[in-house]
């Protein structure tokens, strides 16, 4: 519970030791311009390679604002919130609290008390896994997810499922990459108490119909989360709309620090549930036998929480608003579309997911090269993707491969990248074709 003084906090402290001349706010949308925001964009690597980081669906580059505000936050207003009286401790708790705000509108969130700070989207599903499900779940009740979720979002439930005796059912993916619809609505006719979904895959660059999905979902009785790490950073996304009951996401995959995350939930929801974690910050009242709790979102919000880290977030969603949301999304299924050209026209290369509807990550495999080696091989050209089974090991075996390459782009990249990843595809082929 806050112990800061009543009286109206004095006026932010200017910044200090960092100046950002950032061209987000200088014109038209440029994305060639935007990158002079990002200082490693501009890095060489392994000798005389410049940079093409092709991997923004584990986690994005940041912008100077970003990494100002944290150097400000360290040297000019750092201490705990909500308990200190002092000066950096008003300074501190306003920046935290406006940054919460910030958020709130961000996500089109009615009350600023639904928005919860985390570590990130797997610990924000935990909370829900855990503060809801192992106290609401009940022999034979069921949970509905998909076969394209992200381990953070189907461990968890394993666990609950594995704890209170709840069955988990799985909507099927189809060989476009998109989810069964109809297959989706009759799982929906068991006692299903919750649904959870992605998004967005992040394997299959696949746009899930979630607000349709929550629709009926609710119809059923069932409460709804939507993994969002992967959508609230590439398009405008509101939960007023979705009309969810919880949407989890990551500040990292939006230009903000590591370390930091959004547990959105329905007031009602949260008021319900109690504590994932427990200790200082999330009481109201303790003696040596009962313990009390806070008003929400501190209910959740046990311990020191990572102050920089939400004050950082902030910043990352003012960027994001400055170039615009839509033009973010337009420009990401622009760039796909034209990152899918490209390796179509390479022999051997095999696209997996083909939705309509899909964001800026393009998973793929190369006939006669492992995703590991063809990662290896070209980062020697400086160009910087993912391999491996992306966290979605039972979605790998749905596609039959142990692994991939993804190439994921965000509105910082440019086409003469994606050039560069093709010509570097086709040099690898060459060199693991003939072994040497």
């Amino acid at each position: 519970m806050s112990n800061t003084s009543s009286s109206s906090p004095p006026p932010l402290v200017p910044p200090v030791a960092c100046v950002c001349n950032e061209q987000v706010g200088a014109g038209p949308f440029d994305p060639r311009r935007l990158r002079q925001d990002f200082p490693i964009l501009a890095l060489t690597v392994h000798g005389d390679k410049t940079l093409a980081y092709l991997d923004n669906a584990a986690t994005t580059q940041k912008p100077a604002s970003v990494v100002c505000v944290l150097c400000e936050y360290y040297q000019a207003c750092n201490a705990n919130v909500h308990r200190s009286i002092h000066y950096l401790g008003e300074q501190a708790t306003q920046r935290f609290e406006e940054a919460r705000k910030k958020i709130q509108r961000f996500i089109g969130a009615p009350s600023e008390r639904s928005v919860i700070f985390t570590r990130g989207t797997t610990e924000s599903i935990n909370v829900v896994a855990s503060a809801w499900g192992r106290r609401s779940l009940k022999p034979g009740d069921e949970i509905v997810l998909t076969g394209m979720e992200h381990h953070s979002n189907l461990v968890p439930w394993q666990l609950v499922a594995k704890e209170t005796g709840a069955r988990l059912k799985f909507v099927p993916v189809l060989d476009d990459g998109t989810l069964d619809l109809e297959a989706y609505e009759r799982l929906l006719k068991g006692r299903v108490r919750m649904a959870a979904f992605t998004h967005i895959s992040n394997v299959l660059g696949t746009v899930n119909p979630v607000k349709r999905m929550t629709a009926l979902a609710h119809a059923a009785g069932a409460l709804v989360l939507v993994d969002a790490a992967q959508s609230v950073p590439n398009r405008p996304v509101s939960v007023t709309d979705l009309d969810c009951d919880f949407l989890a996401f990551s500040g990292h995959k939006m230009l903000g620090p590591t370390g930091i995350g959004v547990l959105y939930g329905r007031l009602e929801v949260l008021e319900r549930m109690e504590p994932f974690l427990t200790g200082g910050e999330m009481i109201s009242r303790v003696t040596l036998e009962d313990s009390t709790w806070a008003d929400l979102p501190q209910k959740f919000e046990a311990g020191t929480p990572h102050v920089s880290g939400a004050i950082g977030l902030g910043v990352a969603v003012d960027y994001l608003q400055r170039v615009g949301m839509e033009t973010i999304r337009d420009y990401d299924e622009r760039l796909a579309r034209y990152a899918i050209g490209r390796l179509e026209q390479i022999p051997g290369v095999r696209i997996f997911g083909r939705a309509p509807e899909r964001s800026g990550a393009v998973s793929f495999e190369v006939e006669g090269v492992h995703p590991h080696d063809l990662a290896q091989f070209i980062d020697r050209d400086g160009i910087a993707i993912r391999a491996g089974h992306l966290c979605a090991q039972p979605l790998m075996k749905r596609l039959g491969v142990p692994a991939v390459s993804r190439a994921s782009v965000y509105f910082y990249n440019l086409e003469e990248e994606l050039d560069r990843l093709a010509q570097s595809i086709l040099k690898a082929k060459e060199f693991f074709r003939h072994g040497s």
